[in-house]
């Protein structure tokens, strides 16, 4: 697998040079599999890898929290200096339940609660700090939640200055916040901007009155023309919209309607994500049946509709179920190589350590990864015990960081460089399924590169799959682990 040649290393992977497995996997005349039965193969329950190893297979037991500070150290002093970090602060209050949604969240209208919460938020920020040899560099920061515009205007201005009156901030700095349309006020708008914020995400998932009730979130078209409005006349230099396919009562004509809807008002990035139905692990989504849902072959239907009229608008696939605009950042990001994915989904930042604050949330050290309780109250419990909200975490090993790094590159930049480490880490059946991805045109392999297709991009999960190690390793059934891959 390795060859020295005039002083230098050439790295090959067999997976390329073995003509006679090729020959056997292309010799015969069969016509070139369908469409149809792409999906039915490779429609199977897949992780959405914004981590490696993805939460299921995290080590048993947690780290310690002298365990997790001592690689949040570690990578901090490597890192700080050159990129910055990441935070991700988790609001977790809806006044209303979404039954669709998989986030955690509590619901309440009961605003009385938002004062506490941030105070067990920098309660829980102060403890990083106490362990950073330097003052911070937030390069990235993003609000996520359940619902972030729950909170006032004043009370997320009280939570980002605690934040900021501790860092400094990167002068690429790109902070970013989800908003419901219904409740996201320019008042809202005006506080965070003042603040740095200049992405704003909103979540839309479908216009269709029928599939708003079935799921809870009716939001008429006016409130997301006013909220978009509002953040491009203050100065928002990026907007998203959230939308799903494969939701209850969706049609090819009602998801049509809901991008046209969308084009009126040309959002500079769109998530068109596929709906994860898994009510074993949110019996919310009871509230409608599997009849309901367009699955299969209808499923994909809509996907690939959807696909087409983005393109039409003028949208470039990004990775995996987003879209952007040609000027949007993050376009950019992926033509000049620099689009990262974290638990945040895909960015323009690449930092090496994001630290979560809030109920659920996850933090990625490089090193490893931690999540927080989920419940509200016992998160609250343990920061005000003067001790880390630890639900479960991860050390990498060896291995697992050079499967991450695999895994990153083929979900952000569709390209794998076949190297040594990674040749090494290839057993044959890996090989096999890669190169029947080959003759199926979703790969392609150029020089030592294994390179996703345009006709590959809709299963960019399968094809990460297969470096994934700890899914081989288990005879776990991922039907009610993952949501499917298509």
């Amino acid at each position: 697998m390795v060859i020295s040649e005039g002083g230098e290393t050439q790295y090959f992977c067999s997976i390329i040079t073995n003509e006679t497995a090729k020959m056997k996997m292309t010799s015969d005349t069969s016509p070139v599999i369908s469409p149809e039965a792409l999906i039915q193969k490779y429609n199977v329950s897949a992780p959405r890898y914004t981590s490696y190893p993805t939460v299921p297979f995290w080590d048993k037991a947690a780290p310690t929290a002298a365990q997790w500070f001592e690689v949040v150290e570690k990578t901090f002093t490597e890192s700080n200096a050159t990129k910055g970090i990441s935070l991700y602060l988790h609001l977790p209050f809806c006044e209303s339940l979404c039954t669709y949604c998989g986030c955690n969240t509590r619901i309440t209208k009961n605003h009385g609660v938002e004062q506490g919460y941030i105070e067990t938020l920098l309660a829980e920020w102060q403890q990083y700090l106490n362990h950073f040899s330097e003052k911070p560099i937030i390069r990235e920061l993003h609000l996520g939640g359940g619902t972030p515009t729950f909170f006032s205007p004043e009370n997320l201005k009280l939570l980002m200055e605690g934040i900021l009156a501790t860092a400094e901030i990167h002068p690429e700095r790109e902070f970013s916040f989800e908003g419901h349309p219904n409740n996201t006020t320019a008042e809202h708008l005006q506080t965070l901007y003042d603040l740095g914020f200049r992405r704003v995400s909103f979540g839309i998932q479908d216009f269709d009155p029928l599939v708003q009730l079935t799921i809870n979130r009716i939001q008429p078209f006016e409130n997301v023309l006013r909220a978009t409005q509002d953040a491009r006349r203050i100065g928002y230099e990026s907007v998203n919209f959230d939308l799903i396919y494969g939701l209850p009562h969706q049609t090819l004509a009602s998801v049509a309607e809901t991008i046209d809807l969308a084009g009126q008002l040309k959002p500079d990035r769109i998530a068109f994500y596929s709906y994860a139905h898994v009510p074993w692990v949110k019996p919310s989504q009871r509230g409608y049946s599997e009849k309901d849902l367009p699955s299969g072959a209808a499923k994909r239907a809509l996907y690939e509709l959807g696909l087409e009229k983005l393109k039409a608008l003028g949208y470039h696939d990004i990775g995996m179920d987003h879209f952007a605009l040609p000027h949007d950042a993050l376009f950019l990001a992926q033509q000049n190589g620099t689009l990262h994915r974290n638990f945040m989904g895909y960015t323009t930042c690449h930092t090496d350590l994001l630290i979560g604050l809030g109920a659920s949330s996850i933090s990625d050290a490089k090193y490893g990864y931690l999540q927080n309780l989920k419940k509200v109250e016992e998160y609250k419990a343990g920061i005000a015990a003067g001790d880390l909200a630890i639900l479960k975490g991860h050390l990498l090993t060896p291995e697992d960081l050079i499967r991450k790094e695999a895994i990153l590159d083929i979900a952000c930049k569709g390209e794998l460089e076949l190297h040594r480490d990674i040749a090494f880490l290839l057993d044959d059946q890996t090989r096999e399924a890669l190169l029947e991805m080959e003759d199926e045109g979703l790969i392609t392999f150029r020089a030592r590169s294994l390179v996703v297709t345009p006709q590959g991009q809709p299963f960019i999960r399968n094809i990460c799959m297969l470096f994934d190690q700890k899914v081989k390793q288990t005879q776990q059934e991922f039907s009610t682990t993952f949501s499917k891959a298509i």
